[in-house]
């Protein structure tokens, strides 16, 4: 799956297929240049079952750890997935999630 980032204006997105109209996206804005808040994770019917939703997080924890940021979840699915997964905590603010 091939999962890209934009970014403007301190909000960004990582998505799957077109930025304009996404099959999967999870949103995201960043408060300081160390600090990302995931605010919203969307599948499309589409790319249901096929993991998309955790290879967007998974793909936003690469970055973080890339870019030294830490990363605050507000968004529901993604706080289950770093719940679940807590090999991908090292880059949560609060790694005690």
């Amino acid at each position: 799956m091939d999962i890209r980032r934009t970014e403007s204006d301190n909000k960004g997105m990582f998505y799957v297929g077109d930025a304009n109209a996404p099959l999967a996206g999870m949103y995201y804005h960043m408060v300081s240049p160390q600090k990302m808040i995931i605010d919203h994770t969307e599948v499309s019917d589409e790319l249901r079952g096929q993991n998309a939703g955790y290879q967007l997080v998974k793909a936003s924890v690469d970055y973080a750890r890339a870019n030294n940021i830490k990363i605050e979840p507000h968004c529901p699915f993604a706080r289950s997935v770093f719940q679940k997964k807590e090999e991908l905590r090292d880059v949560l603010v609060n790694p005690n999630i």
